[in-house]
């Protein structure tokens, strides 16, 4: 009898720590939503996959077939520059490194690296699977890419060889669909595909430490024509980001602030 009262004891206080830990993982996931600061023009017909901010030029990249582009120019106006991606090519997410910029295709298993300049084809390097997001983490001397899975991939900012992967998860669930990356102060935001919703998400063990309602940015009427959320850029010196979506008629500079503020 004394056995099992020791035995049931201790499965209790299993439980309660248990119960304890799951409550606290929880409670660390923050909740926010977006403030629109301001609304900005943006190529309705632009499928964008990729969104980049640099020395006050946007990057952007977007996909189908026939259609994908490199672009650059200040927000909110024509770019300056496009360069279009061959058929069969379907672009999809893009960083910028340096004097360069990388753009993975989605199932041509080609990242093409470009000059940032002219916008100039420089090589094609082959990897294995699909390319969804892509960021760079200068700190940490590495790309951040998603697939579409749960998993993110770091790999070598010259070469494109594979450094390691993480996978993402928070309250005892992986979460997947996860597409446009965008790496700001040793954090990745990644946008979930077909919602509105952002995670912030530390790549050393990949936990989700924020999610990001981003919802109500387009009017109803403005829903119909568009496509999903799929662009974040960080606005360099600011606490801001700059958001779009495939086939969105706008942009627009927001500010993350609690969810229940």
């Amino acid at each position: 009898m004394r056995i099992i009262t020791v035995l049931l004891a201790v499965a209790a206080v299993a439980t309660g720590c248990a119960g304890t830990t799951l409550q606290e993982e929880a409670a660390s996931v923050e909740q926010l939503r977006v403030r629109v600061e301001e609304e900005l023009p943006h190529d309705n017909e632009a499928f964008t996959q990729g969104l980049e901010l640099r020395d006050g030029i946007l990057y952007e990249g977007t996909g189908l077939v026939g259609r994908s582009t490199l672009r650059a120019g200040p927000p909110g106006e024509r770019p300056e520059l496009t360069a279009e991606l061959p058929r069969p090519l379907f672009g999809e997410g893009i960083t910028v490194v340096g004097d360069r910029v990388w753009q993975l295709t989605w199932q041509s298993g080609l990242a093409i690296e470009w000059d940032r300049e002219a916008l100039t084809e420089r090589r094609r390097v082959p990897y294995q699977g699909e390319g969804w997001g892509l960021c760079h983490q200068p700190e940490a001397g590495r790309l951040v890419m998603s697939d579409g899975s749960a998993r993110l991939t770091f790999r070598d900012p010259r070469t494109f060889a594979v450094l390691g992967s993480v996978t993402v998860r928070a309250d005892g669930r992986e979460y997947d669909q996860l597409n446009e990356l965008e790496c700001v102060g040793g954090q990745i935001y990644a946008n979930v595909w077909r919602s509105d919703r952002i995670l912030r998400i530390d790549p050393a063990d990949g936990s989700v430490t924020a999610e990001i309602d981003a919802s109500g940015l387009l009017t109803a009427a403005e829903r119909d024509s568009a496509d999903v959320l799929n662009g974040i850029a960080a606005v360099p010196g600011s606490d801001q980001f700059l958001l779009t979506g495939k086939l969105w008629p706008k942009m627009f500079r927001v500010t993350l602030v609690p969810a229940d503020g």
